[in-house]
C-alpha cells in the first residue's frame, strides 16, 4: 500500500528530522493579507504569504519569508515538491532556530 507523499513514517507530525535537515510539510495559502506561519493542520503546517500564485512565485516568496525565521539562507531551503501547488514539502538544511509552533512538538530528539 502506497503512502501519501505528505505522510511521514514518524506519524502525523508536520515535520521530521533527517540528520541535521528539517523536513516540513506545508499547506500554503497564497494571496494572504500578511506573511505568517499558522498552526499545524493535520500533517501539514499552514503558511500564508502575500504573493500571488503565479509560476511558483508564491513558493519563492514563502522560502524568502521562512529563511530568516529558521536562521538559514534561502539556498539552505529546498522545495522537494509543490512549487506550483498549495501542498509542499521543504527541506531546511541545518536550521539554527525554530519558530514557536515547533515548540509544541517534540523538537529534534
Amino acid at each position: 500500500m502506497a503512502s501519501s507523499p505528505h505522510r511521514f513514517e514518524a506519524g502525523d507530525r508536520f515535520y521530521m528530522w533527517d540528520g541535521d535537515t528539517l523536513v516540513v510539510n506545508i499547506l500554503g495559502k497564497p494571496s494572504a493579507g500578511r506573511d505568517a506561519i499558522g498552526k499545524p493542520k493535520g500533517n501539514q503546517l499552514k503558511v500564508s504569504v502575500t504573493a500571488t500564485p503565479r509560476n511558483g512565485k508564491a513558493t519563492d516568496h514563502m522560502v524568502r519569508f521562512l529563511a530568516p525565521l529558521f536562521g538559514v539562507s534561502v539556498s539552505q531551503i529546498t522545495v522537494v515538491f509543490g512549487r506550483e501547488n498549495i501542498h509542499k514539502q521543504l527541506r531546511i538544511t541545518a536550521p539554527t532556530r525554530l519558530p514557536a509552533v515547533f515548540d509544541a512538538e517534540d523538537p529534534k530528539a
